[in-house]
């Protein structure tokens, strides 16, 4: 009996080791306090902004093409964004756009408060949040490997990915009190103020303790090296296509889930905040789940697309608001999945020198493919109904995971890239 204790004390303590590892890093704890607090006010500002064009227009189609101006520059502007990640300081780069995007919400904050605001200034101001993004998501993403280093990027990576998830649970949940209460314009000067947190945590950081990628020199054709680098490597080139796939059309929830929280459920703006934390509690149980198991492969890649095909589609045929949310937790649990499978394998599979760039890419397939997806869905939503704009994104997530078998898994069975530490 006490050896069975005994045990059982020490296979939690392990599992909580293996969980949390990277938070043992100092540097990583301050980044992850910062993006915690950032992060939240981010998704504050996406249930008021969906709300707001929905009160402008009434309009699935708007909503959409304020997600596509938001992704456009990234779709277009992201290698470049890549190549700047690789060039240049990547703590320098992250005071810089980290302060503009809090700028660009309070500006919108400002003009939702003093009732000047208009669909167009919506527009412009979500494509000039896409212009930073472009090279802020790139940079974000291989910055992590140079505060934890490769050992403990799945961990990171996953860990970050619950974090993105739980302020999803914050953020919506805060926004739907202040609303109520105050309006759309603080969640947008809330939003605006919580990048400092960024900005301060950077500072505190300790340079020394960096492992720093030495800075790509100056040469002609690198964006095309890096095209050239991604088609040359299976592994890489593969998961991208699914993960294009899926980011066109499968996480293209900030234009079904209001639809469907409003026309489907005949809610308000609490019911989408409820909708959306559902997913993000989903994705925080599942990212604690997996956080500490330390295999990364492409075909667990496929089994996570065809899950999350499967949560997508039961969530949009659920009878009642109560059940469409029970489904979302589990949509979240197998986003999560998908997302840090992702995530790590290309930042594994790829050299140090064009980390930078590939993420670019990984950026351009998650995000930038929303400016083809999220008019998409925003239109299937107006003209078949809102359960089959969410169900779109079901049906891709599957062709995602039907092509990632024929391809990435014979792949593997060929090399067999598996990471484990």
């Amino acid at each position: 009996m006490n050896f069975n204790m005994t045990h059982r004390t020490f296979s939690l303590k392990q599992y909580s080791l293996d969980t949390f590892s990277s938070l043992q890093v100092h540097n990583y704890r301050l980044y992850y306090i910062g993006q915690v607090i950032s992060t939240s006010g981010t998704f504050m500002q996406s249930i008021a902004q969906a709300w707001l064009v929905l009160k402008l227009t009434d309009s699935g189609t708007a909503l959409g093409v304020v997600t596509a101006l938001q992704y456009l520059p990234v779709l277009f502007l992201g290698p470049y964004g890549g190549l700047i990640a690789d060039r240049f300081s990547k703590r320098t780069i992250l005071y810089l756009t980290q302060s503009i995007s809090g700028l660009l919400a309070l500006i919108l904050g400002v003009l939702v408060a003093t009732q000047w605001v208009t669909l167009w200034s919506v527009y412009l101001l979500a494509f000039c949040l896409g212009l930073v993004s472009a090279v802020d998501n790139p940079v974000r993403q291989s910055f992590v490997v140079e505060i934890v280093g490769e050992t403990k990027l799945k961990n990171a990576v996953t860990l970050y990915s619950s974090l993105v998830n739980l302020a999803r649970v914050i953020g919506p949940a805060i926004a739907a009190g202040v609303i109520a209460v105050f309006g759309l314009a603080p969640c947008f000067i809330i939003n605006g103020i919580s990048y400092g947190a960024v900005v301060i945590m950077l500072y505190r950081m300790d340079p020394g303790e960096l492992k720093v990628t030495p800075p790509l020199a100056r040469s002609k054709g690198q964006i095309r090296q890096g095209f050239q680098y991604v088609l040359a490597t299976p592994v890489l080139w593969n998961a991208l296509l699914m993960l294009a796939i899926i980011g066109t059309l499968t996480f293209e929830f900030q234009v079904s889930l209001p639809l469907i929280a409003r026309f489907t459920f005949n809610g308000n703006a609490s019911s989408y905040a409820l909708l959306s934390s559902a997913m993000g509690i989903g994705a925080v149980a599942g990212g604690l789940l997996i956080a500490g198991q330390k295999t990364v492969s492409p075909g667990r890649l496929v089994g996570a697309a065809l899950l999350f095909g499967l949560t997508v589609l039961a969530a949009a045929f659920m009878p009642s608001l109560a059940l469409a949310v029970v489904a979302l937790v589990l949509v979240g649990v197998a986003s999560i999945t998908f997302t840090s499978l992702g995530n790590s394998l290309l930042q594994l599979e790829s050299s140090p020198q064009m980390r930078g760039r590939v993420m670019s890419f990984w950026t351009i397939a998650f995000l930038g493919s929303s400016t083809i997806g999220g008019p998409i869905v925003g239109w299937f939503g107006d003209f078949f109904g809102p359960r089959w704009g969410l169900a779109a994104g079901g049906l891709a997530a599957l062709a995602a995971a039907a092509l990632g078998w024929l391809t990435i898994a014979r792949s593997q069975r060929r090399s067999s890239p598996v990471h484990n530490y």
